[in-house]
């Protein structure tokens, strides 16, 4: 299904930095939980995401990557993910996040 320009002008895509990493044990698949700084208007969120085969805690913090901040919170176990990271999907559900190959300002909405 195509979406038109109005559907896709709803998703809220911006760009934030990861300033805190922790595991999440409880999760069904092997994910972390992400603290990401999204600027002045939008504040700090906390998303779960199932990136660690690719990527180690310490190699995370300072990351700006993009995610989605318009979508309903969800409740993963006892974690509430405020956002949706994005990502590309390798094979066998390996995930190379979306970065910004120059640094800048977080918040900034991707369009």
């Amino acid at each position: 299904m195509n979406l038109n320009w109005d559907e896709f002008e709803k998703v809220d895509m911006r760009t934030g930095t990861i300033v805190a990493v922790n595991d999440f044990p409880e999760a069904r698949k092997p994910a972390y939980q992400l603290t990401i700084d999204f600027g002045r208007e939008i504040g700090m969120r906390k998303s779960s995401a199932q990136i660690t085969k690719r990527y180690e805690k310490e190699a995370l913090i300072g990351k700006q990557i993009i995610a989605v901040v318009n979508f309903p919170k969800k409740q993963i176990g006892k974690f509430m993910s405020e956002c949706l990271v994005l990502g590309s999907v390798e094979a066998e559900q390996d995930i190379v996040l979306l970065t910004s190959d120059i640094k800048v300002e977080n918040g900034l909405r991707v369009g």
